[in-house]
């Protein structure tokens, strides 16, 4: 904690700094960037995430150069457009290769704001009030795409709505989707502090992407307050601000491990997120996103020898938990 923060006001009475501490919240933001205890099960700091994994085409072409370069992404975010673009066949065959090859999956669902879209949303102010799942309905048919990429053999999927979280988190407690299904929360949810990371924690989230551009004092209190892994972007498309951390990237996970590095380039969600197009569309962007994955194992290494990616779960390599 920062040791110029007052635990009292000057009257003694509580102050803001006593009430975070007494609810067991850091006082203030982690200046120490004291490491991080926590480690995935394998002993891993952090892992690699690839987003914009459209269909099977593009898996493909990632596992490709993936091979060319000897690089293990651990996980992957796919069908940004939404799976409900996509059909059985293809749903399935992704989850097969994607288990042979040992990658996590988070689908995205296709229901959500833009789907449906109410005028709120298309205003400049209306677009700063985050992306919510707009009435019953759009929630039912929801629920029903998540149903239906869980029946096609994937278990991560992708939610940025608290209310769904909470439906979801029920409904896996009482066997209505499966018991090893794992919800990873947007950074379309918005959060960005320690107090409301838990309560997603709380609801069920089993990781969560905090906004981009989070200082590493800020990453390393909310890593103080919750246990979940971390999705932190390492690089992020220009139309969100085209973060760059690949050289941060050790030091990042040495205060808030276990994390999970996007990486996510391109010059905007909108250009990345199409599924509609031909297949080869995306290969060359999912090849370089690839490439700065290796560039930011390099980089790590170079800065924190001592701060470790999770191993390879490839069949070539050791059984490892995950």
């Amino acid at each position: 904690m920062n040791p110029s923060v007052s635990t009292q006001s000057a009257n003694g009475a509580a102050s803001g700094a006593s009430i975070l501490l007494s609810q067991g919240l850091p006082a203030a933001d982690d200046y120490a960037m004291s490491p991080s205890p926590r480690r995935f099960d394998d002993g891993g700091h952090f892992r690699l995430e690839i987003s914009g994994v459209e269909r099977l085409r593009t898996l493909e072409a990632l596992l490709e150069e993936a091979d060319a370069h000897d690089l293990f992404v651990h996980r992957i975010v796919a069908f940004g457009a939404g799976a409900t673009l996509l059909d059985t066949g293809e749903l399935r065959a992704f989850a097969e290769l994607a288990a042979e090859r040992g990658i996590d999956v988070v689908a995205c669902p296709g229901p959500r704001t833009g789907w449906d879209r109410g005028r709120q949303a298309l205003t400049e102010e209306g677009a700063t009030a985050g992306r919510r799942v707009r009435g019953v309905d759009n929630m039912r048919f929801l629920l029903d795409d998540y149903l239906r990429i869980f029946e096609s053999g994937f278990r991560g999927v992708l939610v940025w709505d608290e209310g769904v979280l909470d439906v979801l988190n029920k409904a896996r407690e009482r066997g209505d989707v499966p018991a090893d299904a794992r919800f990873k929360v947007s950074v379309y949810t918005g959060h960005a502090n320690p107090a409301s990371i838990r309560v997603l924690e709380a609801l069920g989230a089993d990781s969560l992407n905090p906004v981009g551009d989070l200082s590493r004092p800020m990453l390393g209190a909310i890593r103080s307050a919750v246990s979940i892994p971390l999705d932190i972007w390492a690089i992020v498309f220009e139309s969100f601000g085209g973060i760059n951390r690949l050289w941060e990237a050790g030091e990042i996970a040495a205060v808030a491990a276990p994390c999970y590095f996007k990486i996510e380039p391109g010059d905007s969600e909108g250009n990345m997120y199409v599924g509609w197009r031909d297949e080869g569309h995306q290969d060359a962007p999912i090849r370089a996103k690839v490439r700065q994955a290796r560039i930011l194992l390099e980089l790590a290494e170079r800065t924190s020898p001592e701060i470790l990616p999770s191993p390879s779960r490839a069949p070539s390599a050791a059984s490892v938990e995950g």
